[in-house]
């Protein structure tokens, strides 16, 4: 369905923020003639390592003019070669703790690559546009009402547009010439709503009433007094493809990754040692089989 999938059948949250990641951002390959945009000490700063860069700080990007983009990039990947020479020279690049980090960047880089080109997570349209179908086929939108109402600022003026409308005005014309509400301009119309949408006391009033009547009684609310018309009662229709395809790409992204790496573990010799990691493990797999954990041997 078009909503968060339930918890026991979801991978943890770093799980989906790390798919966003390198799904949006492949590596970027150094070709033949790679321009060459600087040196440092002789060490060659190139267009490839400017994707990367741009890649890596994206984030941060976006909150930079895009004219400065390409100078700041240039100037971090200077610092980050000066910097670097000089842990080197003092000699951190045999410090274990340096040595954990640059293994944990290796197989993060290896990790990502492995999407790129032939395994790529990225969904073609007739994938989306299959998921979507079947999706919207089961798509049970909640109850919502197409109303318009009449604000005023006291419960006698909304009994006396009550009264006018008994008489037979029509409601939008009557909303247009006295509700102080910013929906006066078009007959109070308020569009279509579900109940949730709407402060209490109005949300329980409207949908109280049957589609072609108004209230009889003004409703109060902390915006002053309503005077409520219903046009139509229907179960919410189900969004349209464009507005929820991002959705759906992340969501068939998510889907495939886990498809290729439950496929890639089930081969490999895994064995969890950790025993909060291991029964929260075990528990999870319980719940994504839909029976209950069993409890670990004392």
């Amino acid at each position: 369905m078009f909503q968060t999938p339930k918890a026991a059948a979801m991978r943890p949250l770093i799980t989906g923020c790390m798919i966003a990641l390198f799904a949006a951002a492949p590596l970027h390959a150094a070709e033949d003639g790679d321009k060459v945009i600087a040196t440092v000490d002789g060490a060659k700063i190139t267009e490839a390592d400017l994707a990367i860069a741009q890649d890596n700080y994206a984030q941060d990007l976006a909150q930079v003019p895009e004219e400065l983009r390409r100078n700041l990039l240039i100037g971090v990947l200077v610092d980050m070669r000066v910097l670097a020479k000089a842990s080197i020279d003092a000699g951190r690049e045999n410090d274990p703790e340096v040595k954990r980090h640059l293994e944990y960047v290796r197989l993060r880089t290896l990790r990502d690559s492995y999407f790129n080109d032939g395994n790529s997570l990225e969904p073609d349209e007739a994938t989306l546009k299959k998921l979507y179908d079947k999706q919207s086929g089961d798509f049970q939108g909640p109850k919502e009402i197409h109303a318009r109402h009449i604000l005023l600022k006291t419960e006698d003026e909304a009994k006396a547009v009550i009264k006018e409308l008994d008489a037979g005005k029509d409601f939008a014309e009557l909303a247009k010439e006295t509700s102080t509400g910013p929906s006066a301009q078009s007959g109070g119309d308020l569009g279509y709503f579900t109940k949730d949408r709407m402060v209490a006391k109005f949300a329980d009033a409207a949908f109280a009433m049957k589609p072609g009547t108004y209230s009889k009684e003004p409703v109060q609310t902390r915006f002053g007094w309503h005077v409520i018309k219903v046009e139509d009662v229907r179960d919410q229709p189900a969004p349209t493809f464009d507005a929820v395809k991002n959705q759906l790409r992340a969501e068939a992204i998510r889907t495939k990754y886990n498809e290729v790496v439950d496929g890639l573990k089930a081969k490999a010799d895994i064995k969890i040692l950790d025993e909060d990691a291991k029964a929260a493990q075990d528990a999870n797999k319980a719940d994504a089989n839909g029976a209950a954990p069993e409890k670990a041997d004392k």
